[in-house]
């Protein structure tokens, strides 16, 4: 028994070895692949039956190099951690958001007066609220990356609320990614694995909302009893030790609300508001896509107008308060933009950036103090970003290695002589298998689909079964492959190991994917609308 866990660092670096080995032992191969318009975007899928042997391309030195071109494939997303770091230790330095945790403490105090809803929890609420949001965020545009930036919110609220940094990851990224799991209207999943499936786009909806509250109960009932028991016991936590950070930070931070209504917080709020008048005038409707539907509705000018007279308010209070309104509506016009206007990871990183930013000016701060307050919290969150690269190295080595393709191959050519059952489960473990490779729903959608829609019509089972199977076994493994750069990129955030990580996530997902199982079972066996 090791005396010490090697460092998340080590075990990534170990799974990267691991898979040179198999670059080795296992002989190359590749499917041909075609170009191929699937709801208006156009993507690679392979050939049915095009597969062949190639020359095996064992990988050597390639472990050292994979680092550099995971670094390179993956550059967004350290973007995003780097700018989001910076931006949030500006917001920080201002004592904004620990003010806005024990205003918001406070006020919860207040209803636990109430017999019925302190017989109920109201901190149970909350985090019902909290993870319900994110959930449907999952469930509707198949929130991810999002996550890393509301980590560092929710783990401060966690700690503050008597629990750990896994109760506060739990409360965005776990909640979206089961939500992810369970998506009923996720484009980016649902609409390019039913696109390759030349099947009605969304259509299986009503079963899809039953599995999303399926998994969502068990997921929610999860959380909050691990978060009961942390509350009762902290030191039962498996970051305890870990989390001294957090409650060092929370220690160490003052609670008393500054009366300062600095003229610089005047002057950033009027160009920030004239600013968004602009945008307001140039694009006076968004487009919000859900599902097939598409709603036009004046999102930005109503969320301006909102912005302009909560500043107005706050900013008669205190410049913190201030700061907390411009953290609020960085979120809304963050949803607005990617359901709305295709805003991904550059536009995210943006927003973010410029929050930070006007946030350090309305705290009075000069362009050196911002300057080194950004430089500060890169520093801080740097391991995290790095970690990132690190792990794509992993999928970098087995692409490279090409045996991807291989052993795509031949389990699927041999498991069509287990009969419906056995098939079904084979196809959902591969899917599951295969998500530790490719973290990409679409990307392994445009790989698998096109295989497991010809075996369901081989074995008589509905082309919509092969999507559920995909969207579970895409979904669930997310919350613990370390190929991963969104979780990777939540873990370092908030400072948890990726190896305690395993240890309290491991039987969640197990149970998660078992109820999976079980959720597939009707899609081939029972006359369900839409399958």
């Amino acid at each position: 028994m090791l005396k010490k866990v090697p460092h998340t660092y080590v075990i990534i670096f170990s799974l990267i070895v691991f898979c040179a080995l198999l670059t080795w032992i296992i002989p190359g191969g590749e499917f041909e692949r075609e170009s191929v318009v699937v709801n208006g975007v156009e993507r690679s899928v392979i050939k049915n039956g095009s597969f062949q042997q190639t020359d095996s391309q064992m990988q050597s030195w390639q472990v050292f190099s994979s680092f550099f071109d995971g670094f390179l494939r993956t550059s967004d997303i350290i973007a995003l951690i780097v700018l989001i770091g910076g931006a949030f230790w500006i917001m920080n330095a201002s004592k904004a958001v620990d003010i806005g945790i024990y205003s918001f403490l406070q006020f919860l105090k207040r209803f636990e007066r109430s017999k019925l809803l302190a017989r109920i929890g109201v901190n149970n609420l909350v985090l019902l609220s909290i993870m319900t949001i994110f959930s449907l965020f999952g469930a509707v545009f198949g929130m991810s990356e999002e996550t890393i930036a509301f980590t560092i919110v929710f783990v401060p609220l966690a700690i503050s609320m008597g629990y750990d940094s896994i109760v506060g990851v739990s409360l965005c990224f776990i909640a979206a990614t089961m939500g992810f799991a369970g998506a009923f209207l996720n484009p980016f999943t649902i609409g390019v694995a039913q696109g390759l499936s030349n099947i009605p786009l969304f259509s299986g909806l009503e079963y899809r909302i039953f599995m999303w509250a399926v998994i969502n109960l068990f997921g929610f009932i999860y959380v909050l009893r691990y978060a009961r028991r942390i509350k009762k016991d902290p030191t039962k936590s498996f970051v305890y030790t870990d989390d001294n950070y957090w409650r060092k930070r929370n220690e160490s931070t003052s609670v008393t609300i500054e009366k300062i209504k600095p003229t610089a917080a005047w002057i950033a709020m009027a160009v920030l508001a004239t600013f968004l008048v602009f945008v307001s005038f140039a694009f006076p409707q968004s487009a919000i896509n859900m599902g097939n539907s598409i709603f036009r509705i004046p999102a930005i000018p109503v969320a301006t107008a909102l912005f302009i007279i909560m500043s107005l308010v706050t900013l008669r209070h205190s410049v913190q308060y201030f700061i907390l309104t411009l953290l609020t509506f960085t979120i809304v016009f963050l949803v607005i933009g990617v359901m709305g206007h295709g805003w991904y990871i550059k536009e995210i990183s943006t927003i973010f950036l410029a929050m930070g930013i006007f946030a350090g000016i309305a705290a009075n701060n000069s362009p050196n103090t911002l300057t080194k307050l950004f430089l500060a919290g890169a520093k801080d969150i740097l391991p995290a970003a790095l970690i990132v690269g690190l792990a794509r190295g992993i999928v970098v080595i087995l692409e490279d290695g090409k045996i991807i393709d291989t052993l795509l191959f031949y389990v699927s050519d041999s498991m069509q002589n287990f009969g419906e059952v056995g098939t079904l489960g084979i196809m959902y473990l591969i899917q599951t298998l295969l998500n530790v490779f490719i973290p990409s729903g679409s990307g392994q959608a445009a790989l698998t689909i096109p295989i497991m829609s010809q075996i369901a019509d081989l074995i008589g089972i509905s082309r919509q079964t092969t999507v559920v199977i995909f969207q579970l076994g895409d979904g669930f493994t997310n919350m613990i492959t370390p190929t991963s750069g969104v979780l990777i990129g939540v873990l370092g955030v908030a400072r948890i190991p990726y190896e305690k990580w395993f240890k309290w996530a491991a039987p969640f997902i197990l149970m998660l994917i078992i109820i999976g199982f079980l959720l597939i079972l009707p899609t081939a066996f029972m006359e369900l609308n839409g399958f």
